[in-house]
């Protein structure tokens, strides 16, 4: 998010993950403007006169019809002297002598996009662009300017909703990005720079972008499903309209992926269905009620795909479970693999999270699960998150299912298992302690993994095994010697599914499901 003091300096736009950062595309008022020359061929057109008249009519009517509910959000938020005096604080004590103490509060200004979606004012915009503001005003394309309240918003969905006092105002008509295609034309609508009402146009150049961008929102529980487009998107787009070429609004502009905090190539949205829904709930409900399943899911691999006898790879795999989790009450377990839901193929994590939120707490859906080979029906009663950070599933995002402290002053003897490439010792006390690891004293430890192993990349040193799920029966691990006599009945080829814990930095046990190929 870009976060100004004026209308006349800049403060860089926040960085978050991606190779170069994924910044948030709201505003800064500061902007270098460079000019483009190229060159014209002398071929002959290959397109008729009359089609590039055509599709140049579709953009201009486009746009004409879209950009009056548009509109351009400023968002005042007043920075509090002893939050600023922290913040100088938290700097090396050789560098704070640079900063002069605060003695007044300051105001800083955040600039976005937004669009009108009913004829009384309400208005859909980025959570980013919105939060902890004193102030937010909108201000249209026909230059009238009016104070909005902030409705709601959810920091999961990066989706906000403001109303503002008129009537009879323009308004975009919704579309459905279910049915978006990649190749498609697509329009942004915003304020980039400062730049009001700015059109450009590009391409979907895909959709269900998820774990590429976890860190662009800390919550790892929180719906990671962008479309993603190569329409120019830069700071001061957050919260406007990605559109198709009738018109219709598929996705809201949130994210742009770029090592300067400027547009290089591609943008990422969040799909309208998903942001509707959080609106209805915001507007009915004053908050959103999400249906769970409660679990904890990752995207099939190709071990899980081969383990489960799936003839492609595809599907999402289970975890672990929350507490009271409906899907765990139905009988599900971990390492099962849905490979549908309500007769409909989950092929990834983020088509599932999809269809789960299209639904609502106290719904039944109908899971079709494959666990190691065998086929399961299950039906899941969803309830409703009891908490802001409860999970629709949440994407873990690592096989490793967290790691435990490092490592205990005490050497323990260590074993090493050739078929899986790795070391293990025992688990201590010292491992465990200030944690919840109710299974303490019972797994093993993964002390190394052999660079190119079977394990390499799957399990992590530090990573404790605490059982084996398949082959059947399934069995706990308490020692290294547990897990040897599995192996040991296991040829080259052969699956084994393990279950792993780790202890994450704030010393909460997460789990996972791990599908290793036993090597030679």
């Amino acid at each position: 998010m870009t976060i100004h003091l004026s209308r006349s300096k800049i403060i860089a736009v926040g960085a978050v993950a991606f190779v170069a950062g994924v910044f948030f595309a709201s505003s800064m008022d500061w902007t270098r403007i460079l000019g483009a020359q190229g060159k014209i061929s002398g071929r002959s057109a290959l397109v008729s006169n009359a089609a590039l008249d055509e599709s140049q009519s579709a953009f201009v009517s486009v746009a004409e019809r879209v950009t009056p509910a548009v509109v351009s959000v400023s968002a005042e938020r007043t920075t509090k002297v002893q939050d600023q005096r922290d913040r100088i604080r938290q700097l090396p004590p050789e560098f704070q002598q640079f900063f002069d103490q605060p003695q007044q509060p300051r105001t800083q200004e955040v600039g976005g996009s937004g669009f009108i979606v009913t004829k009384d004012g309400y208005i859909l915009t980025n959570n980013h662009v919105v939060e902890g503001a004193d102030q937010v005003t909108v201000s249209l394309l026909d230059h009238r300017t009016f104070k909005a309240k902030v409705i709601g918003h959810d920091a999961q969905t990066d989706v906000a909703v403001l109303k503002i006092d008129a009537g009879d105002l323009p308004t975009l008509p919704l579309g459905d990005d279910a049915k978006t295609r990649v190749g498609e034309w697509a329009l942004a609508i915003g304020n980039p720079f400062g730049l009001d009402f700015t059109v450009t146009a590009g391409i979907i150049s895909a959709k269900g972008r998820s774990t590429q961008l976890r860190s662009l929102n800390d919550d790892k529980y929180a719906i990671q499903d962008f479309i993603q487009t190569d329409a120019a998107i830069n700071p001061g787009n957050s919260g406007g309209p990605l559109v198709n070429i009738r018109g219709e609004v598929v996705g809201i502009n949130s994210a742009i992926a770029s090592e300067t905090g400027s547009y290089t190539g591609y943008g990422f949205t969040i799909p309208i269905t998903l942001a509707k829904t959080v609106m209805d709930d915001i507007i009915a409900h004053g908050h959103v009620r999400r249906a769970i399943l409660g679990a904890a899911i990752l995207d099939v691999t190709p071990d899980d795909a081969a383990a489960a006898k799936l003839k492609d790879i595809a599907g999402v795999k289970i975890e672990s479970f929350t507490d009271g989790s409906p899907a765990e009450k139905a009988g599900m377990e971990p390492g099962d693999i849905v490979v549908k839901i309500d007769g409909k193929p989950a092929d990834r994590v983020s088509t599932l999270q999809r269809m789960i939120r299209s639904h609502q707490p106290g719904d039944v859906v109908d899971l079709e699960v494959v666990r190691y080979g065998d086929h399961k029906d299950f039906k899941v009663k969803l309830v409703e998150a009891p908490t802001a950070e409860a999970t629709v599933a949440a994407n873990t995002g690592a096989g490793s299912g967290g790691r435990p402290p490092r490592a205990t002053p005490v050497a323990p003897a260590t074993v090493t298992m050739k078929k899986l490439g790795i070391v293990l010792e025992p688990i201590t006390p010292e491992m465990v302690r200030g944690t919840n690891f109710s299974g303490a004293q019972q797994g093993v430890v993964v002390k190394s993994v052999e660079p190119g192993s079977v394990s390499d990349g799957k399990l992590f040193a530090q990573s404790m095994i605490t059982g084996v799920i398949h082959p059947e029966p399934r069995i706990p691990i308490k020692t290294a010697e547990d897990l040897q006599k599995v192996l040991a009945k296991l040829n080259p080829g052969d699956i084994i599914g393990l279950t792993v814990a780790g202890i994450n930095t704030r010393g909460e046990v997460q789990t996972s499901v791990v599908n290793i190929r036993i090597g030679n």
